[in-house]
């Protein structure tokens, strides 16, 4: 709550900073480039440390890394020595399963994601989607209860990543994993209004939440519809550019 953070050389990225996600809700961070959304991300996963404010999950602070939290990069992170099997086996040993569990559990994930059947594949034998969602798969291997998104799309083409779109609300809000909540950054407003259930608007500089809004429509949404209409003229509006205040 009340985050800040500032580069090395003390210009303050952003201040006072409230992010706070609900069960079984997809919550986005938007904002005009460089204004420190993957900073913010990073900080709220415990991997750098706020100038001031703090990251609680379930009343409990967070200070460092945790395998309650995972995050997945902007850039498809997967071995290619591995197959996709033993790619998502990886999260399993921070947990000390191994053998058979680990096979079954990781087979498990990965047909969540949509690729029964492709456990023996190497990285180099799959598409963009495919490796993507292999570590998608690995993330949610891990059971951690909230999942940070950084531009997760964005290397991949326009058919694959709505393809992925499409997909990943009912992957990663599932039964049979304990994830309580998701966070996605994106620069990209019609994934947005596609995917979160509410969305913070990062503007200024330094950057404060210059607006909260709650995406009320039915899934799948129509990205040719008023009512989606309406929301993205209202998200463009708060990203109107602002003046930098002056002490």
């Amino acid at each position: 709550m009340d985050l800040s953070y500032a580069y090395d050389n003390g210009r303050i990225v952003f201040q006072g900073v409230n992010v706070v996600t609900y069960g079984d809700e997809l919550v986005a961070i938007v904002g005009p480039s460089g204004i420190g959304k993957s900073t913010l991300l990073r900080i709220l996963g415990g991997f750098i440390a706020p100038l001031t404010g703090e990251v609680k999950l379930l009343g409990k602070r967070v200070t460092k890394p945790i395998p309650e939290i995972a995050l997945i990069h902007q850039s498809i992170v997967t071995f290619p020595w591995m197959t996709a099997l033993d790619n998502v086996k990886l999260a399993l040993k921070s947990r000390k399963i191994g053998g058979d569990e680990a096979d079954a559990m990781a087979k498990k994930v990965l047909a969540l994601v949509g690729l029964e059947g492709s456990e023996g594949l190497y990285p180099k034998e799959m598409s963009g989607g495919m490796r993507q969602r292999v570590a998608i798969a690995r993330a949610l291997a891990a059971q951690p209860i909230v999942l940070l998104m950084d531009e997760p799309f964005s290397h991949l083409d326009e058919l694959t990543a709505e393809e992925l779109r499409q997909d990943i609300y009912s992957m990663i809000f599932n039964s049979d994993i304990p994830l309580r909540s998701a966070v996605l950054v994106s620069h990209n407003l019609y994934e947005v209004l596609t995917l979160a259930d509410r969305v913070y608007i990062l503007n200024g500089s330094p950057a404060k939440v210059a607006g909260e809004i709650r995406v009320e429509m039915e899934r799948p949404r129509d990205p040719t519809s008023q009512k989606f209409s309406d929301y993205l003229h209202e998200l463009r509006s708060y990203l109107a550019p602002v003046k930098r205040e002056v002490a």
